[in-house]
């Protein structure tokens, strides 16, 4: 799994049926999820830490305009688009390969859960994109401060 945390002051996300998930202060973040992410992700202990992680870090300015407080501490907002060209190969050629990404049936399912859990557990509003969907997210990027975070790192 792979997670893009963008830290925001407003983020959007449109679909042809129109705004599917917006937020005021917080994180954008894009999540992708490899072939190797099965259906038992969100049971193995780096799903919490990946979650804990992205919830925890302390990116946002305290009273000195340091990066001191979490999104929690923030009690910033939370929006998150499915994005499987993290997984994009550029190695060979022009064109990216993305057999690395999990496959469609398998990526839903893991996003739909990690919406579910993120729901419970932060502090503000949480958004969503319309996973398959062909999006339009914009964005006032804050910082600007950009993050990623790979699940093999934490494992």
């Amino acid at each position: 799994m792979r997670l893009l945390l963008q830290r925001v002051r407003r983020a959007k996300v449109e679909t042809d049926q129109g705004v599917a998930g917006e937020i005021g202060a917080g994180l954008l973040v894009l999540a992708g999820f490899g072939a190797e992410d099965d259906a038992g992700l969100p049971n193995r202990p780096v799903w919490r830490k990946m979650i804990d992680k992205m919830l925890g870090l302390r990116i946002f300015p305290d009273e000195q305009d340091k990066m001191n407080r979490s999104l929690a501490d923030a009690q910033g907002d939370l929006l998150l688009v499915s994005q499987f060209t993290l997984y994009a190969d550029c190695r060979k050629g022009r064109r990216p390969s993305f057999t690395s990404a999990a496959p469609p049936e398998t990526a839903l399912g893991l996003f739909n859960r990690l919406a579910e859990d993120v729901s419970r557990l932060a502090p503000g509003h949480v958004g969503s994109g319309v996973f398959g969907e062909l999006m339009d997210v914009s964005l006032t990027n804050w910082g600007p401060v950009t993050i990623m975070l790979d699940s093999n790192d934490l494992g």
